[in-house]
């Protein structure tokens, strides 16, 4: 690992963590939302799940669809090197192959891997 593969993973690992519930297993909705730069309903759009689900972070459905925003955040990430840059891409950017949607538009739609295929071409087109 390079050195600055290891200081991207430091970033992505200190990025995750901080998204924990305390005390618990859990990705925090409330600190997720936070991070995101978005309203815990809004969370709700985001995730594809119904506002009142919310109010239980254990809920699997809730937790999976997090997972996969963290798991695209972080990989996006790793290729940034910046979680700030990161989520503003997710949050923001088109991507021209899948309809000019933003990756955070495909995730809530399930489609984790797409987005994650197209950070592997950026990634492999950048090390070329």
């Amino acid at each position: 690992m390079t050195h600055a593969q290891l200081a991207h993973s430091r970033v992505v690992s200190g990025f995750v963590d901080s998204l924990q519930e305390p005390r618990t297993p859990y990705i925090s909705p409330k600190r997720l939302s936070r991070a995101l730069g978005v309203k815990v309903a809004n969370l709700a759009q985001l995730t594809g799940v119904h506002r009142n689900t919310l109010r239980n972070p254990s809920s699997e459905r809730l937790q999976g669809r997090m997972r996969e925003m963290v798991k695209v955040i972080s990989a996006a990430t790793e290729l940034t090197g910046d979680v700030d840059k990161a989520i503003y891409w997710y949050r923001n950017e088109p991507i021209a192959d899948y309809g000019h949607r933003t990756a955070a538009e495909l995730v809530a739609d399930g489609q984790v891997e797409a987005v994650l295929a197209f950070i592997r071409d950026l990634e492999n087109g950048a090390r070329g």
